[in-house]
């Protein structure tokens, strides 16, 4: 860890972006930088693990709490469908009055009446499924999986050291757990991707621990598909806004080291909602070689007042414009466009 950390420190911004590269490229030979089209939906946005970060949920009996109905997701999923989305990603708070049959009953009806791929449920929603309905995690990801659920997302990472996780989301699952809840999904056959949320207090020895403990879980399982990580956007945070917003270089490194320490994760994905456009593409240079999401629907960070918004016809030309060919991809990355 120790040289890594003092290569973050003391080589320029472009000799970090050139190794990156050189490790981008080495995976990933060809030109093609990815893409792919899917809706964010948020069941519900009633919370109770009070993460000092989140200006999206509100406590249960808040007036502008919602769980929507299985007919309001069906109809985003058509929407979604209708603009080309190949998949959902289902996420929600720690909502204590949801039973556990009303999850199971959702991937059921997704899948009966609205077919289409069901990236769900963070590792941090599965822990709470598991305390709350006193059930195994691994029972609670079988069960799951057997109503539908095809693959699940690494939301709630933030960074995966205890020490930062009791300052900033005490209530949500320890460091351990996540990851050993990811582990128990790639045992069960699931691809996850896996995220990191950095600017949150964490000294750069523990954002480089998060990408360590990443590392070697990828190496027992190899089940992580893709790796995330974007800034904390403090605005209208409960407990976090005094926290300073980091920059766009800090972005870049942060993305460059982490395609060095995670050589043993397939993809990385450039976080252009948080840094805009520009910085997006720029994060093809430096070790990313999947443009994220279209993102028809994004309320988390949003709430933030820090979302930026595209369409497929102008993310195929910002990636066309950084010297790259667009194609559309899946989930498990495999291409759904020629190259283009």
């Amino acid at each position: 860890m120790r040289d890594i950390i003092d290569f973050y420190r003391n080589a320029s911004l472009l000799e970090l972006g050139a190794e990156a590269d050189k490790v981008r490229r080495q995976l990933h030979p060809g030109n093609v930088v990815t893409y792919i089209v899917d809706r964010n939906i948020n069941y519900t946005n009633v919370c109770v693990a009070d993460c000092g970060f989140c200006a999206f949920y509100r406590r249960p009996r808040d007036n502008e709490g919602y769980t929507l109905s299985f007919e309001q997701i069906g109809a985003k999923i058509e929407e979604a469908k209708a603009l080309g989305a190949v998949q959902i990603l289902i996420q929600g708070g720690h909502n204590p009055y949801i039973p556990f049959e009303w999850y199971l009953e959702l991937m059921r009806y997704i899948k009966r009446n609205h077919p289409i791929h069901i990236h769900g449920f963070s590792p941090s929603e599965v822990d709470f499924f598991s305390t709350v309905f006193r059930m195994d995690a691994r029972d609670v990801i079988r069960e799951l999986q057997s109503a539908g659920l095809d693959s699940i997302p690494g939301g709630g990472g933030e960074i995966l050291v205890q020490r930062v996780r009791d300052l900033v989301a005490k209530k949500k699952a320890g460091a351990d757990r996540w990851l050993e809840i990811m582990e128990i999904a790639h045992g069960e056959g699931m691809k996850t991707s896996v995220t990191m949320m950095y600017g949150i207090g964490e000294t750069l020895e523990e954002r480089i621990e998060h990408l360590e403990r990443v590392r070697e879980v990828q190496a027992r399982t190899g089940g992580f598909t893709a790796f995330i990580c974007w800034p904390l956007q403090p605005e209208n945070t409960p407990r976090m806004s005094s926290q300073p917003k980091t920059d766009s270089t800090e972005y870049l490194r942060t993305v460059a080291i982490s395609r060095i320490v995670l050589d043993n994760v397939p993809n990385l994905q450039a976080s252009w909602v948080t840094m805009g456009m520009k910085i997006g593409q720029l994060a093809l240079r430096f070790g990313c070689n999947d443009f994220g999401s279209l993102m028809i629907e994004e309320n988390v960070v949003s709430a933030a007042n820090t979302t930026h918004r595209t369409s497929t016809a102008e993310m195929e030309r910002l990636i066309r414009d950084a010297g790259f060919v667009a194609s559309r991809r899946r989930q498990d990355y495999s291409l759904l466009t020629t190259a283009a």
